[in-house]
């Protein structure tokens, strides 16, 4: 027999037979990933660890952070390395171009800039690391390879060590 419901639809004793005790929409539980596994993306701070024993643990802290991966430490060494021989390059290559910038630009002008030129690639390794922080690795990988591009001590290369 059909029952008419007053919510303004129809009910049959069919229809009461595909529901079941506790089948109500049941809130999720907390999000969490199997140990091993890293949440990324946006959000992904909100993801906590499912444990071996099926308890989950809370989220990680704001401030938290996952270790580098080796990959990650090879290419920020091999980087690194790099652009400490590019300050080296760029005291040699800039000490034998000053009897030539004495000609043409004072002291005063040649040391600044002197400076700024060794400096130059510590400067660039410190700004992509601080600045691409909580960024993906790639997006910091591009950033430091850029600098060795743009960074090359071109008075070393051109000038080198004997000079002309």
């Amino acid at each position: 027999m059909d029952r008419v419901s007053y919510a303004g639809g129809m009910s049959s004793d069919s229809d009461d037979a595909l529901n079941w005790e506790g089948d109500e929409a049941v809130p999720p539980k907390d999000a969490a990933l199997p140990t091993g596994w890293n949440a990324v993306g946006k959000g992904s701070e909100a993801v906590g660890r499912l444990e071996q024993d099926g308890t989950v643990t809370a989220p990680a802290e704001a401030g938290e952070r996952p270790p580098l991966s080796t990959a990650m430490l090879l290419i920020l060494g091999v980087v690194g390395g790099i652009y400490l021989l590019y300050s080296i390059g760029w005291v040699v290559g800039g000490l034998r171009l000053k009897p030539l910038a004495n000609l043409i630009v004072a002291d005063a002008m040649y040391v600044p800039w002197f400076v700024l030129a060794v400096a130059a690639p510590a400067l660039w390794f410190l700004a992509g690391w601080v600045l691409t922080r909580g960024r993906a690795a790639w997006l910091r990988v591009t950033v430091l390879l850029l600098g060795v591009v743009l960074l090359v001590p071109w008075p070393f290369v051109t000038v080198g060590v004997i000079g002309s």
